[in-house]
């Protein structure tokens, strides 16, 4: 500010000095002494000014009048001569009439634009940071609900029975906090909500909101990081101050990790974020909780928080919102269903199995799909067939019913396809066969083996993952045992093979060369579940032999799989070819068959 005032002044000084003089000389005429004289015999000159160098003189012409300069002259006479003419009025300046213009175009105008500018600069800053005008800095950007804003309880929310339970304290505390005032129990100040994307934190604080009945601030952790270092300080404290104003209520604060970041000590760092994080921290400690403020945040990378951030007395509980087990996806589907028209005699269980690792936002999206398909066919309801076709196009996305493949490359699909099956299904510890097909989706994929356990799983034994590898191997093995070659179709394959074999040595144990080691870490287990190597170069290079003879063991094993069931290969391939989509049951029923005898 002080910058802008000082331009202001240096312009203003600048356009006195030099653009005004211009405008001036540009209004008086030059001319020669000879016509000053003429003038003055002949009685049009009204005002005269004489100065050092310089004669000005106004002349009337017209009915208009015309200031002209000239040099002044070595002229003993002229005094008299001005005397001698009574019509002459002698001034030191005959220009006053036109001060009071020159002084508003000189100073008063450029003062006024530039006091505009200032403010219309203000505004555009302002607004960029949020606020009205320019006494809304620091102000936070808060959403404020109410129950009837919200329309959230936590009827609405399923597949997260253990955080709600948890959740369900906090509100019995905004209902009746004399109860544990009585006691001498304080609720947690903070409630950190951690989980994978899409497993529905928002909506368990927005229900926590509606079965409280209390305002509910929405703010995004974000929205605290500013320009200025400072301003997100301020508007941490406008919020606490809001929220004890509006007490009871609840502040959520999402993706809490943008601010709340672990703080390394360099003084390069963004000192910004970490004076919101320190005004955090002072807020959360000089707050009353028994005024029933309640904190709630969430985020998906709670290994990168501040200790500060978590210890008693600020975020004291962690309520994890985990992916839903089998029994929460299909409780998930049902809610969502309600909001669409679906046939009676849907099976939520069956699209529940298929799902295994879906979030709640993912299955919100498989009912929308079927929605959307039950459309474009012209139906008024969602059947089943239009479910387990939402779950494909999650999975491995829409059908490419115009992709052109030539024959001999859909029966090496086929064939690699029918081995994946064949492989799981000779197998005792793999999932059951749910359906094959050999129609292209646009994910890339040219046709897929879709397996769905009968149950939940937990837990993966050392034969499950063994027998995973050899399914996943079962493709190429049948693309090398037909045709003698190989084809690029099997590298999703390769890929998943090598993830689960690496995992079961550096961090499963289930490799006899390591034992129980652990030589991989895990960074962020919500997030996808990078890792990286905690060992030497080369202990990795006895890693990559290990998971090198464990694919290859598989890879044998499945082989030999094909080899002894090679006539019900050639028969399921023939079949697939034919139908390009198969279920389990037919899959089944082709391979339990007894082979007709020759008479």
């Amino acid at each position: 500010m002080i910058i802008f005032i000082c331009i202001s002044i240096a312009s203003i000084l600048l356009l006195n000095m030099t653009i005004m003089p211009m405008l001036n000389k540009s209004r008086i005429k030059e001319t020669n002494y000879s016509f000053f004289l003429d003038m003055l015999d002949e009685n049009k000159i009204k005002q005269v000014k004489v100065e050092s160098s310089e004669i000005r003189f106004e002349v009337e012409e017209d009915g208009k009048k015309q200031v002209y300069s000239t040099a002044r002259m070595n002229d003993p006479d002229l005094v008299d001569r001005l005397h001698a003419n009574s019509s002459v009025v002698f001034t030191e300046s005959f220009e006053e009439n036109n001060l009071l213009l020159e002084f508003i175009v000189s100073w008063v105008l450029p003062i006024v634009f530039f006091i505009v500018l200032g403010n219309l600069l203000m505004k555009g800053m302002t607004k960029r940071l949020g606020g009205g005008n320019a006494m809304a800095f620091g102000k936070s950007n808060a959403k404020i609900y109410v129950k009837a804003q919200t329309g959230k309880t936590f009827a609405d929310v399923a597949g997260q029975d253990e955080a709600k339970e948890a959740l369900q304290e906090i509100v019995d505390f905004l209902h009746n906090p004399k109860k544990y005032a009585d006691i001498g129990a304080s609720m947690p100040k903070g409630a950190l909500l951690v989980g994978p994307p899409g497993t529905g934190k928002t909506l368990l604080a927005k229900a926590v909101a509606g079965e409280a009945d209390v305002p509910f601030f929405s703010i995004s952790g974000s929205e605290f990081v500013e320009m200025f270092v400072g301003m997100g300080a301020a508007k941490v404290r406008d919020l606490f101050k809001q929220a004890n104003e509006k007490a009871p209520c609840i502040v959520f604060i999402d993706e809490i990790d943008t601010i709340g970041k672990k703080r390394d000590g360099n003084l390069g760092g963004n000192d910004e974020r970490e004076q919101t994080l320190n005004q955090l921290l002072t807020e959360m400690d000089g707050f009353d909780g028994q005024k029933g403020v309640v904190i709630l945040a969430a985020t998906n990378r709670p290994e990168s928080l501040d200790p500060a951030l978590l210890r008693p007395g600020r975020f004291d509980r962690r309520i994890p919102a985990e992916l839903p087990d089998l029994a929460g996806r299909e409780a998930i589907l049902k809610v969502h269903a309600k909001n669409v028209k679906c046939d009676d005699n849907i099976d939520y269980n069956s699209i529940a199995c298929a799902t295994a690792g879906a979030s709640g936002a993912e299955l919100a999206n498989i009912i929308n799909e079927a929605a959307l398909r039950a459309v474009r066919n012209g139906k008024d309801r969602i059947d089943q067939s239009d479910l387990e076709e939402s779950v494909e196009v999650v999975i491995a996305g829409y059908q490419r019913k115009n992709a052109v493949i030539s024959q001999k490359e859909k029966e090496i699909i086929a064939y690699h396809e029918i081995g994946h099956a064949l492989v799981a299904a000779k197998q005792k510890d793999s999932a059951p066969v749910h359906k094959i097909t050999i129609i292209p989706r646009t994910s890339g994929a040219l046709g897929y083996t879709m397996q769905v356990d009968e149950g939940e799983k937990h837990l993966m034994t050392k034969d499950e993952a063994l027998a995973r590898i050899a399914v996943l191997t079962g493709g190429r093995s049948a693309e090398e045992l037909i045709f003698g070659n190989f084809t690029s179709g099997a590298s999703n394959d390769i890929e998943q093979a090598t993830k689960i074999a690496r995992a079961m040595i550096t961090r499963y144990g289930m490799s006899e060369k390591f034992d129980m080691i652990a030589l991989e870490t895990v960074n962020n287990q919500y997030l996808g579940g990078d890792t990286s190597l905690a060992c030497s170069a080369e202990t990795a290079a006895k890693v990559d032999e290990e998971v090198n003879s464990i694919i290859r063991k598989c890879h044998e094993t499945a082989i030999e799989i094909l080899k002894n069931n090679i006539n019900k290969l050639h028969e399921l391939a023939a079949f697939l070819l034919e139908k390009e989509t198969i279920t389990g049951d037919e899959f089944m029923d082709i391979l339990n068959k007894e082979p007709a005898l020759n008479v």
